[in-house]
């Protein structure tokens, strides 16, 4: 049986709501012979202005191919494809990181295709918000508003979370409005889930639902641990088994955006696997923890580093890991050019190696969705005297966008584009609709990108 697992962003599309009678209760004392009883008021009420709504509209654009035997009677003027358009609504949630200058966290998903973002304070105000970047494969957004009285969160060392530790959920589930709920850690470094691409989740027992996407997961001092992601849901609904990318991740990819207008990866170049029984007790070790080197590719970062097949990797920059998928997920999200610090076992000997982190081929961009929304789902590459379009996932925006497999991207409105940087630079503060002209088949033509 498969279990489902659920990303928690809320479409507003015919939400209904359940709702059983109260059984009366006697209230209950705020003190005992003059003690005050433990509560997280205080807390929040300094921790919840951080945590914002999300509201976001568009428009999914589907195509589908006309049959032949039914283009016949059009003539041969016939279109190819029938294009469908259909309005949606969605609600999610937010955490203020940056209050003077706006900057909101959120999760990819929430804002997939939206064409307008408005975000709702804990005040009651609310302001357009605007894409300042975002990376598919961690499901992270960065978003931006223009507004005074802003209160951002603080964030913890969401390395130095352990198994146990009080987690407190705030977000907006099912559109009710903000909503607190409380758990623990139940468990660290999550991964193999198939939910994201890059994988390394908190996992927490505190009651999370549809529409807490992007919400804040904090700590009893109301510091940020992560950013609520994803539950298990067999029945549709809450069953205590949550999932939130850690505050440290985050903060890597939103200073990267910030930095770069989008995520680099980091890359070490080895391929390998997870530590099992099996190969822990080929090589006599003890700890069954651990990412297994099968290769090390010749002048990568590993390699200059002095890594070896057959190493076993067990921490970076000095913070045990569990599995390879959440290796990977800590590298990646470091970016190009960090410097790291990898705990590791070889022939039985603890050693600690220092590698710098390379980067992903830059005359190939496979995240284009990071470019701009209606590219996703393209693979970028730079070609001559353009980018040229190498792959193109079916019904993703770059689809419904028009671009085909082989489309060269030579410019934008009036201005010429030579190679990916210079679509990146240009896109970077475009807005609004964009004319992408390109060339097919030796024939120029443009396609309008919706900003």
């Amino acid at each position: 049986m498969k279990t489902k697992i659920t990303l928690l962003s809320a479409a507003i599309l015919s939400t209904s709501l359940s709702l059983m009678p109260a059984t009366a209760t006697a209230a209950l004392p705020m003190s005992v012979e003059g003690q005050q009883l433990p509560s997280l008021a205080p807390m929040l009420e300094r921790t919840t202005p951080a945590v914002v709504s999300v509201a976001v509209s568009g428009t999914h654009v589907s195509k589908q191919r006309v049959p032949d035997m039914f283009r016949y009677f059009f003539g041969p003027n016939a279109p190819q494809e029938q294009v469908r358009e259909r309005p949606f609504r969605g609600l999610g949630s937010g955490v203020i990181i940056d209050a003077s200058e706006g900057y909101i966290v959120t999760n990819n998903h929430v804002i997939d295709n939206a064409d307008e973002i408005l975000i709702g304070l804990h005040d009651g105000r609310e302001f357009t918000a605007k894409l300042v970047g975002r990376d598919e494969d961690s499901d992270i957004a960065l978003l931006q508003i223009e507004a005074d009285g802003l209160t951002a969160v603080k964030s913890a060392d969401s390395d130095a979370l352990r198994v146990g530790d009080f987690a407190v959920a705030i977000g907006n589930p099912f559109g009710l409005g903000q909503t607190v709920t409380s758990g623990i850690v139940s468990a660290l470094g999550r991964s193999g889930l198939g939910i994201e691409m890059l994988e390394n989740f908190i996992q927490t027992d505190a009651a999370i639902n549809s529409g807490n996407s992007g919400g804040a997961l904090v700590n009893l001092n109301g510091e940020l641990i992560g950013i609520n992601t994803a539950i298990v849901a067999p029945g549709g609904g809450n069953v205590g088994i949550g999932f939130a990318i850690p505050a440290n991740m985050m903060h890597s990819l939103v200073d990267q955006i910030l930095e770069h207008g989008e995520v680099r990866r980091g890359v070490l170049g080895i391929s390998g696997q997870d530590l099992d029984s099996k190969l822990a007790k080929a090589f006599g070790l003890e700890t069954q923890h651990g990412a297994f080197v099968n290769e090390v590719v010749p002048d990568s970062a590993a390699d200059d580093g002095g890594l070896k097949a057959g190493d076993i990797i067990t921490s970076v920059n000095g913070k045990k890991i569990k599995s390879f998928q959440e290796l990977r997920a800590k590298i990646a999200t470091l970016g190009a050019g960090a410097k790291v610090k990898l705990g590791l076992v070889r022939d039985g000997d603890e050693k600690t190696v220092k590698v710098t982190l390379g980067a992903q081929n830059q005359s190939k961009l496979a995240s284009a969705g990071g470019v701009h929304p209606m590219l996703q789902g393209a693979t970028l590459e730079n070609a001559g005297k353009g980018v040229e379009i190498t792959e193109v996932t079916p019904n993703s925006p770059a689809a419904q966008s028009g671009l085909l497999k082989g489309d060269v991207i030579v410019g934008i409105n009036r201005s010429k584009v030579a190679n990916l940087k210079a679509l990146t630079d240009y896109l970077k503060d475009a807005s609004g609709t964009v004319a992408l002209k390109i060339v097919r088949d030796d024939v120029a033509m443009y396609l309008m990108l919706r900003g």
